[in-house]
């Protein structure tokens, strides 16, 4: 267990399994470091779906070699949750939780990160802050309703109602099968012709025969113009409807905290797809010492980047601050 520090190596900025990951590597390196999370430890897992079930198996989801068993091909939220626990809990990881990074000064060789609960010294900064903390808007009349909501968590709370999910994603797609289990009334607004193709293979098929034999209700090529009180407008390749409704899930996916990396000063290599500037071999920004870790690496692209294939981030990142 690491004890406070005047400076630290390293202040890893987010709680999830990647800041996880590099917490491990620099403790294996007798590197000094602390782990800021703004929440719950792993955050944005505790807040995906009740049922969620990942696409990757349990052996891609491992940090550090530890086995994580399951007891499903494909491992749950629950027991991903119970992995990432006892990995902090049992290697005495020096997170602190419920703490919100504000600021990060990074006009000198050392920086300091400035929390709720704190100030911080660090030599090197690494940022794993993910992008499930901001959804995609879709800036219509209504948005703002009650009845409206961004994040999905279980079904039971639409049973017997008229809901309308919007999006054909992974996210959306689960939500809906769900909530029609459930005796939920569902129609899906998609904005393109088809069920998304990155949909979880095992559970593609299953929303395709769905709306096909009229179980779920879907619009393609549609659009929400306008959420009401009792009904959603909707914009089809037919005309303009009017849809009875209870509850909306807009979930049109989410992205990461651009302005923290713009107030950081971080620079992007690609405008449009707002991916920030890093060396793919040290995972170091345009400013010396801030590193990206995980999912923020692909700025909108937030289907490129996973547990499975950012782990990597971690020893990138802690073998290049050694080396120096």
């Amino acid at each position: 267990m690491q004890t406070p520090k005047d400076t630290y190596d390293i202040v890893i900025i987010g709680g999830g399994p990647i800041g996880i990951a590099c917490g491990i590597e620099a403790e294996k390196q007798g590197l000094s470091y602390v782990i800021l999370e703004k929440g719950c430890l792993v955050n944005s897992l505790y807040h995906y779906p009740t049922n969620m079930t990942f696409f990757s198996t349990s052996e891609k989801l491992e940090l550090d070699g530890i086995p994580f068993i399951s007891n499903n091909p494909k491992p749950r939220k629950a027991e991903a949750l119970e992995y990432y626990r006892r990995i902090a809990t049992s290697d005495n990881i020096n997170i602190h939780l419920f703490e919100k990074v504000t600021e990060v000064k990074s006009d000198s060789e050392v920086k300091e990160v400035i929390s709720t609960k704190g100030r911080y010294k660090a030599k090197n900064v690494v940022i794993a802050t993910g992008f499930y903390d901001i959804p995609n808007y879709l800036r219509i009349d209504g948005e703002e309703l009650p009845k409206v909501a961004h994040y999905y968590n279980d079904p039971h709370y639409y049973a017997t109602q008229k809901t309308i999910v919007v999006g054909a994603s992974n996210s959306a797609v689960d939500a809906a099968l769900e909530i029609y289990r459930k005796g939920g009334d569902v129609t899906m607004v998609v904005r393109k012709e088809y069920i998304g193709p990155r949909v979880k293979y095992w559970v593609r098929p299953d929303i395709v025969n769905r709306i096909e034999e009229g179980s779920i209700k879907a619009l393609f090529n549609s659009s929400i113009k306008a959420i009401q009180e009792d009904k959603v407008i909707v914009e089809t390749p037919e005309g303009e409807q009017h849809i009875e409704n209870d509850f909306v899930l807009l979930l049109t996916g989410y992205r990461p905290n651009f302005e923290f990396l713009d107030k950081i000063g971080v620079s992007l290599k690609n405008e449009e797809k707002r991916i920030p500037m890093y060396d793919e071999n040290t995972m170091e920004t345009n400013i010396p010492g801030i590193y990206l870790a995980g999912v923020i690496c692909g700025g909108m692209e937030t289907h490129k980047w996973f547990i499975e294939n950012s782990r990597v981030h971690a020893k990138l990142i802690v073998a290049d601050i050694t080396s120096k």
